[in-house]
């Protein structure tokens, strides 16, 4: 690539900012010149007002850490004077890191197998939580910082890297920087710095996209991983109606996206979900306030910063709600300045939370305790801390340091200058705050892994393992403390793996650790207060629960429900509401015959034919066998009123009996009357056949009963109609012999013939035998009980026989009608034209009854046929007769009887 000259005209003189622009160039194989414009005054845009916490060493790793939270305003107009002010506001919680960091090098420098023979320095900045600052004091800690602005020969800034200003004061570059302590400024350092930097709280997803950030190590896991653990806890609660209140950042909304990928298809919906804008975060904790009281979701997911989840509880305390239940990200899951807070014992008792994993190192206690800026004459951080805590001035510093500290150290000193001296008596023994406290160190920790991840990972490339080979292979395998290259100690870490002080097992997948986080509660500690009691982990994709140690939003150990819809119970199915999301549903009973067994079923199943759904509708049960019985009061009317039949024909058999011989049982033809009363009587026996549990001979035995009992009726009364007209006819002149050919014999024959037809062509030889009625279910009537019926395998045959009987009761109707007004003073043909008269009205309507009753009532239909079409030839052709013989006997003699 050729080479080009670039001349910058800048109002700037900061090392930082022109070294910036020599790495870009540097990156790009380009030349790149500086002319430098000096104005009235030169000063560092953006710089710290301190150059940190040094120690000098063999290897130097540099550190980033948010000390103090009140930056100065700043001025991003170049052209303009910076207002050169100091940070404000140190914080207790990241001094604690920052320590951390100087304990892990200190105890890796009293190692014996841990680089041995190689000292580790520090040099450790703040950030002011700036990602401005953050990238300024990244580069200061890579290319060096010149505390003079004043030189009035411009530095030749194109040698590269700062080694000329790192010449003149004494240091060296740093192979690697722990630091970051957000994903935005994880994610410049990592653009600009490549391989030297890892975080220790950066958490965001993008940052795990090794394309994008291919030298990006870091001890903090994946948000990824900490809102899959939410999603779990989620569906083993069973919780299927959430709100979710996320900052209104990629923190949030990746969060979001992926709780709401995890629990796809597990029956979790989001009732709402409300953004938290720093900017404007009274009116969005508002607003998310009032969506939280209006919901009827029971548990809400909190991805947001502590500071912005404290004015949310403010203003859930305003309108008075103190019933949900939240869950916490890591945010905010381990605040003590939440937990502290009277408001938050109101409206967020029962918060289960995902934190940072917690360890223990040991010996750090001790460290901490012993710390005092008597023993640390340059530790200007310490020195601040002790000030503050215990309001005095430590008199460990010479003059000769205030002296080479900067001007706004300098002036930060002078408006302390009143403070009384410390006695010496001070000590952070009895002091307890956050920079004490290490019950629980979690950020902490990280911390400590990074530095030891890096220590590591330079023993590694430092101990030369081919050291007895060939020069040439030693100088591709061994490197010198001065002269290690980021890149062969970013190879390191890739491959690194290796077990802490404190036991555990460490390695970067990646550039991502292994997903670790404890969960939390908080609970109601006896003072009043809410304490942080540990009652799960999270280990990679593996949650770990004690569910019994839970303290819940409600006060108990009973799990809170958050529902949109209860749950459909076995026998029920869900049904969707129209515009609404899926947790929001209706229960729809299951239809008759269909059962569902399981909660929450989507569909009904329909139960075999053979089996029915109990009451419940959630389990199909044998169909119960029904038919029509001599024990149920149908069963036991229609038997009774038979018995009466039976019983009634019987009686009028023996008073014709008894009467034999009177004109008006011989007029009639008597024996033809008998035979008609035995047929009658077959007749109301034969429905009784059709009473109890139909079996395969009762089956066979019931219709040739009411064929052959019906025909043999029938063909009596269509005989003794042809004997009246016959009687009649040979009382006409030249018709004397017409009795003759009609005599007793002929009669009986005819009764005879008429029967054969029925009993011997249609029913025994040809219907049952070939296709007899059997007993068979009728499973195509819903219900429970199943009639249990003799099954017509044959309608042809089951309609001859009715079409025969009808045959014959037509024929007898049309004598009877021809012979009504012959000339006798007792008739008979008018009884029979009667009695097939009602014979055919009932069988008639006896067909679209017996087709659309139902079970066992079509078998009732069919006995009731049987008993009035009985009746009715009975009382029709008998009930007078026995009036006149029993009743008016003056009207039983042949002269009565024979009177026109």
């Amino acid at each position: 690539m050729s080479w080009f000259s670039w001349l910058f005209t800048l109002r700037l003189c900061s090392a930082p900012s022109l070294l910036l622009v020599g790495l870009l160039g540097r990156q790009l194989g380009l030349r790149v010149g500086f002319q430098v414009i000096h104005t009235a005054t030169c000063s560092r845009w953006g710089t710290a007002d301190d150059q940190g916490l040094f120690q000098k060493g063999d290897v130097v790793l540099g550190g980033l850490f948010s000390l103090y939270y009140k930056p100065p305003a700043m001025n991003h107009d170049f052209t303009q004077q910076p207002q050169n002010k100091p940070c404000t506001g140190l914080q207790n919680l990241p001094l604690q890191y920052v320590y951390a960091m100087v304990f892990a090098l200190e105890e890796i420098n009293h190692s014996t197998t841990l680089l041995p023979g190689v000292k580790l320095g520090y040099h450790i900045r703040d950030s002011c939580a700036l990602p401005l600052w953050a990238m300024q004091g990244a580069l200061s800690l890579v290319g060096g910082d010149n505390p003079s602005c004043d030189s009035t020969d411009p530095p030749d800034y194109s040698a590269g890297y700062g080694e000329e200003i790192r010449k003149k004061r004494g240091d060296q570059p740093v192979p690697m920087i722990i630091g970051g302590s957000s994903s935005k400024a994880a994610k410049i350092l990592s653009r600009i710095l490549g391989p030297l930097s890892m975080s220790y709280t950066a958490s965001c997803p993008c940052l795990s996209d090794r394309r994008q950030y291919p030298n990006f190590f870091r001890t903090m896991p994946s948000d990824i991983y900490q809102a899959r653990a939410i999603a779990q806890l989620a569906i083993r609660f069973n919780w299927t109606w959430i709100g979710a209140v996320v900052a209104n950042n990629d923190y949030g909304h990746v969060a979001i996206k992926v709780f709401q990928e995890e629990t796809q298809g597990a029956g979790v919906c989001l009732a709402f979900v409300k953004t938290l804008q720093r900017e404007r975060i009274v009116s969005d904790a508002r607003q998310a306030a009032l969506a939280i009281q209006a919901s009827t979701a029971k548990v809400i997911l909190v991805f947001s910063w502590y500071t912005d989840v404290r004015e949310l509880f403010l203003q859930l305390d305003k309108i008075n709600v103190t019933d949900r239940q939240f869950l916490a990200s890591e945010a905010w899951s381990t605040s003590g300045d939440l937990l502290q807070h009277p408001v938050t014992s109101k409206v967020a008792k029962g918060v289960l939370g995902v934190a940072i994993r917690s360890s223990a190192i040991t010996g750090f206690e001790n460290f901490i305790r012993n710390l005092n800026p008597i023993h640390r004459p340059n530790d200007t951080f310490l020195r601040e801390f002790w000030e503050k805590m215990f309001g005095c001035s430590p008199e460990a510093t010479s003059p000769s340091t205030y002296a080479s500290s900067s001007s706004s150290h300098a002036d930060r000193l002078l408006l302390k200058a009143s403070l009384p001296p410390c006695s010496g008596t001070e000590s952070l023994e009895g002091v307890h705050n956050h920079f004490t406290d290490i019950s629980q160190l979690r950020v902490t920790y990280n911390v400590y892994l990074a530095v030891y991840a890096a220590a590591h990972a330079l023993h590694i490339l430092l101990s030369c393992p081919n050291r007895g080979n060939s020069p040439r292979n030693n100088s591709s395998t061994c490197s010198s403390p001065k002269h290690i290259k980021p890149i062969e100690l970013m190879q390191h870490l890739n491959n690194m793996n290796f077990t802490t002080p404190q036991g555990e097992k460490f390695y970067f997948q990646e550039g991502d650790t292994t997903a670790k986080y404890d969960l939390v509660n908080w609970q109601n500690s006896p003072e009043g207060s809410l304490k942080l009691v540990l009652i799960g982990r999270v280990d990679g994709f593996d949650l770990h629960l004690n569910e019994s140690a839970i303290q819940w939003s409600t006060g108990s150990n009973q799990v809170p429900a958050s529902v949109c819809s209860e749950s459909c119970p076995p026998g029920t199915r869900k049904a969707n509401r129209k515009g609404e999301p899926l947790c929001c549903f209706d229960c729809i009973p299951c239809a008759e015959g269909e059962i569902s067994n399981q909660t929450n079923s989507l569909h009904c199943e329909r139960c075999p034919s053979e089996f029915w759904s109990n009451a419940e509708q959630n389990a199909c049960i044998p169909r119960q066998l029904d038919f029509l019985s001599f024990n149920e009061t149908l069963g036991i009317t229609l038997t009774t009123v038979a018995v009466s039949g039976v019983a009634v024909t019987t009686a009028v058999f023996v008073v014709f009996l008894y009467y034999r011989h009177t004109p008006m049982v011989r007029a009639n033809n008597s024996e033809l009357s008998f035979l008609l009363l035995m047929s009658l009587k077959l007749c109301f026996l034969c429905s009784l056949v059709f009473i109890g549990r139909p079996s395969v001979w009762a089956c066979r035995f019931q219709q040739a009963a009411f064929g052959i009992s019906f025909v043999l009726c029938v063909s009596c009364l269509q005989v003794k109609t042809i004997v009246v007209l016959a009687a009649f006819r040979s009382a006409r002149p030249g018709a004397g012999a017409l009795m003759k050919w009609f005599g007793p014999g002929q009669q009986r024959g005819s009764v005879c013939l008429f029967s054969s037809i029925q009993v011997g062509v249609f029913i025994c030889v040809i219907w049952l035998s070939l296709s007899p009625p059997v007993p068979q279910a009728d499973l195509d009537i819903p219900g429970l009980k199943v009639t249990l019926e003799c099954a017509m395998a044959s309608v042809v045959g089951f309609s001859l026989v009715l079409g025969y009987i009808g045959l014959l009761a037509c024929t007898s109707l049309l004598l009877a009608f021809l012979a009504r007004k012959l000339p006798d003073n007792f008739n008979e043909a008018k009884l029979i034209t009667f009695s097939m008269l009602i014979f055919c009205a009932v069988w008639i309507a006896f067909v679209p009854a017996y087709v659309s009753s139902p079970g066992k009532y079509a078998v009732a239909v069919e006995i009731f046929a049987i008993l009035a079409s009985s009746y009715g030839l009975l009382f029709c052709v008998f009930a007078p007769k026995c009036f006149i013989i029993l009743l008016r006997p003056e009207k039983n003699t042949k002269k009565h009887l024979m009177a026109r």
